[in-house]
């Protein structure tokens, strides 16, 4: 029996590792409570439900159905009250019993407002203040910071991880509310620009590329867009490219879908690309790991950094490094075995241009498909080889 005890312990911890894996659901968690049916549906029909089950630390202000009645009948768009709710997602825990220890009695936290691209300044910032008798109040800081809602009860809570409070009234501010731009009024390369990817907007621009990526936004556009620095480096080979591997390239940032993170994560495998055509594949595939999403091209692999603009139907990921196609580049060849210490010449892999625009080299980032995170691909993907291994050696079958 002695033997059996570290096999066992092994064979829990791994199944403790898929479980927190599926992290939580606030869908299901509101669920169990009629009173918050409303909120619950424009959590999900806004995509805050995916956002919000991606995070690992988050707290959710919720809202009866007649607090809910207060934005309803003024006849926000969708667009509109997904900034509005957005207020009510705090990027930090506050439990109930945090809320009555908050340091001098007021603290501000951020809430996803704030990370939409929509907020300025401090307007996506919430004041929590725990005032006289016990009672907890709360207020948008571009409010004037007034108090406008009050704590009424705990909802859910697991600690450090997810908070549902139950608070008293909707938290509204003049920038939620404002006027939301529909799809088709959405400038993508003004969006880049103002979300720090002015060296991308420009390669669309250039290219003529930009046109095809806003004609697809009101049919849903997923966008990955490298980061300044990542295109700087790799804007002497871009140069070196065709007119058409160009505008093949960056249309290869481009997904003619909408897909946020919760997505990404549940849908890994090959995608299409707004470079795909005919016999064109120029798809890639998506993983993860965890809560990080990669994108492996067979001549990079490219991690997703954070979410830029996320307003249905269009979301745009900032990534590490230029995605480079295999139908351009060389795909690179992974050894079955360690590869002997590299030298300092680089491979001679010619481009469908020409030597010009050769491979990355090993000094540029994202040359290869980084592997060291394999092992825990493996383990993910496999996971029945892992149980099995571990059934074999708690009884040697």
């Amino acid at each position: 029996m002695a033997l059996l005890r570290p096999a066992a312990t092994a064979l829990i911890l791994i199944l403790q590792l898929f479980t927190l894996s599926n992290a939580h659901n606030i869908t299901k968690i509101l669920a169990k409570d009629p009173a918050f049916s409303t909120f619950n549906h424009y959590l999900s029909a806004t995509h805050l439900a995916d956002d919000i089950n991606r995070r690992q630390t988050i707290t959710v202000l919720a809202v009866d159905n007649s607090a809910m009645n207060s934005i309803l009948s003024k006849g926000y768009s969708l667009y509109t009250i997904r900034n509005i709710l957005s207020l009510h997602v705090l990027v930090d825990y506050f439990g109930a019993k945090k809320l009555h220890q908050i340091t001098d009695g007021s603290t501000s936290t951020a809430s996803m407002f704030q990370s939409t691209g929509s907020a300025t300044g401090t307007s996506g910032y919430v004041n929590i203040t725990d005032i006289k008798g016990g009672k907890v109040a709360f207020g948008v800081q571009d409010d004037d910071s007034r108090l406008t809602a009050h704590y009424v009860k705990s909802v859910f809570e697991k600690a450090y991880n997810i908070s549902v409070l139950h608070i008293s009234q909707v938290l509204t501010s003049p920038e939620a509310e404002a006027p939301t731009a529909s799809p088709s009024d959405l400038v993508l390369t003004a969006i880049l620009e103002k979300q720090g990817c002015k060296a991308f907007s420009d390669m669309l621009k250039s290219t003529g590329a930009d046109k095809t990526f806003q004609d697809t936004v009101d049919g849903g556009l997923t966008v990955f867009c490298p980061s300044d620095a990542a295109v700087g480096k790799f804007a002497p080979k871009f140069k070196a490219l065709s007119a058409a591997n160009k505008t093949a390239l960056v249309l290869y940032h481009g997904m003619p879908v909408y897909q946020s993170l919760q997505m990404l994560r549940s849908g890994n495998g090959a995608v299409n690309t707004l470079a795909t055509e005919g016999d064109n594949k120029y798809d890639f595939t998506v993983q993860n790991d965890g809560e990080d999403v990669t994108l492996e091209t067979d001549v990079v692999t490219a991690k997703i950094m954070g979410t830029l603009k996320d307003q249905e139907p269009l979301i745009v990921y900032k990534v590490d490094t230029v995605l480079l196609p295999r139908e351009i580049y060389k795909a690179v060849k992974k050894a079955a075995a360690p590869a002997p210490k590299s030298s300092k010449h680089k491979p001679k892999n010619a481009v469908a241009d020409g030597p010009s625009a050769d491979a990355p080299g090993a000094d540029d980032d994202g040359e290869v498909a980084d592997d060291k995170n394999g092992a825990v691909h493996v383990m993910i993907k496999g996971s029945s080889v892992l149980v099995s291994a571990i059934v074999w050696l708690c009884f040697g079958i």
